[in-house]
């Protein structure tokens, strides 16, 4: 048939030679001497693409990263800080055995009274909670600021959105666990009403009415996750671009490319304590709003806890704004800006292990269109050619 097709065709045109090759005609260009220089067949790397080089992980969506990084990010940082969010909620919400000490008496107290065990009391489903929250965050986050970005024509007010936006979502699909978390947290040895995960689940369904029960002070949690997770994200961004394109190069770092700059991770640490403190503080009095109606079933005056802006009024009353509105807020400025400059430090790690900022990574789907373009005979690149060859 090669034979024949010569025939058929006629001469090829000058600096070509026809091949024949799995019933195809490809073309190889003469050498000096007139000759057809080496068919060479494509590699399987070329057959993939001219981009390949990069690996497997840039066809990971972004998005699937994302929610990786996030969710390894936020279980890190919830281990480390553990036995302080355990202290935070004893005296946040008055626990009888600790509602007169502080913050370093109230962690000795614990130890004497349960052990090291004592201080990650509901660390379990904490993780199990915390893995969907900051993934679900994450990943929103950089979705939405891509989004909103371009729509908004305001870069800041587009972080601010996507950072509350975010963690909004995150709250939406995980709030029922932090009920559960929040109740075995406050038991005390010798005082437990709740023997587990599951038991927490069925014991809370049966005798508290059902799902709603799982979502007693979610609207202060909806409402503080505004400010919080939008001042969060926008402070660590906005101060991470600042410092990534004005700042001594002695902070930065390069990435997994060459072509790619990062903030060390020291940097990323402070960036993200000071974006946890301003975000805390803003956002704190709804924290505790949330907490006292989470936990009012266990008290003996449950009825002034029945909704948001009672129960925010009942502790103002009752105690006032610093005993009151803040009361542990001492203890959560040691708790939280630890835990998020872990969280966004850690997360930014996974970005870069996991080339998330590199362009290649979030344009994975170039190279194989340009692949497609470098595969084409030369007939399809140069349309006379293969008209003088049909």
């Amino acid at each position: 048939m090669c034979e024949n097709m010569g025939e058929v065709a006629g001469p090829a045109p000058s600096g070509f030679s026809l091949t024949c090759f799995r019933g195809e005609r490809h073309f190889s260009p003469q050498n000096d001497a007139g000759r057809p220089g080496p068919v060479r067949r494509p590699s399987s790397g070329e057959a993939r693409g001219a981009g390949s080089s990069e690996g497997p992980l840039e066809r990971v969506p972004e998005w699937a990263k994302a929610l990786l990084a996030g969710g390894i990010a936020s279980c890190c940082a919830k281990t480390a800080v553990a036995p302080l969010d355990r202290t935070k909620i004893l005296l946040q919400a008055h626990n009888s055995h600790y509602r007169h000490l502080g913050i370093y008496s109230t962690l000795d107290a614990i130890w004497r009274r349960e052990g090291v065990r004592g201080w990650y009391k509901g660390n379990w489903c904490q993780m199990v909670r915390i893995f969907p929250y900051g993934a679900v965050q994450f990943m929103a986050f950089e979705q939405f600021k891509k989004t909103l970005t371009p729509a908004l024509n305001h870069p800041h007010l587009a972080k601010l959105l996507a950072g509350s936006l975010g963690g909004m979502a995150a709250v939406i699909l995980t709030y029922p666990l932090d009920m559960v978390r929040v109740r075995l947290m406050f038991q005390v040895k010798g005082e437990h009403l709740y023997e587990g995960i599951w038991h927490t689940f069925r014991t809370i369904w049966a005798r508290e009415g059902g799902i709603l029960a799982f979502y007693r002070g979610f609207v202060p949690t909806l409402i503080g996750m505004v400010p919080y997770s939008g001042l969060s994200f926008f402070t660590f961004d906005t101060l991470k671009q600042l410092l990534l394109e004005s700042g001594p190069r002695i902070l930065l770092q390069h990435g997994r490319h060459d072509d790619d700059r990062a903030l060390r991770a020291p940097v990323n640490l402070v960036l993200g304590g000071v974006a946890g403190a301003i975000a805390q503080t803003v956002s704190y009095p709804l924290d505790v709003t949330r907490r006292r109606m989470q936990l009012a079933v266990l008290t003996s005056n449950a009825e002034k806890f029945s909704g948001c802006v009672r129960t925010l009024l009942t502790v103002y009353r009752t105690d006032g704004v610093k005993h009151g509105l803040y009361r542990g807020i001492s203890v959560n400025y040691l708790r939280v800006i630890p835990q998020v400059a872990m969280s966004f430090c850690v997360y930014e790690m996974c970005k870069q292990l996991l080339g998330m900022d590199h362009p290649a990574s979030q344009n994975s789907q170039k190279p194989k269109q340009n692949s497609q373009q470098n595969m084409q005979t030369p007939n399809s690149q140069n349309p006379a050619q293969s008209s003088k060859l049909s």
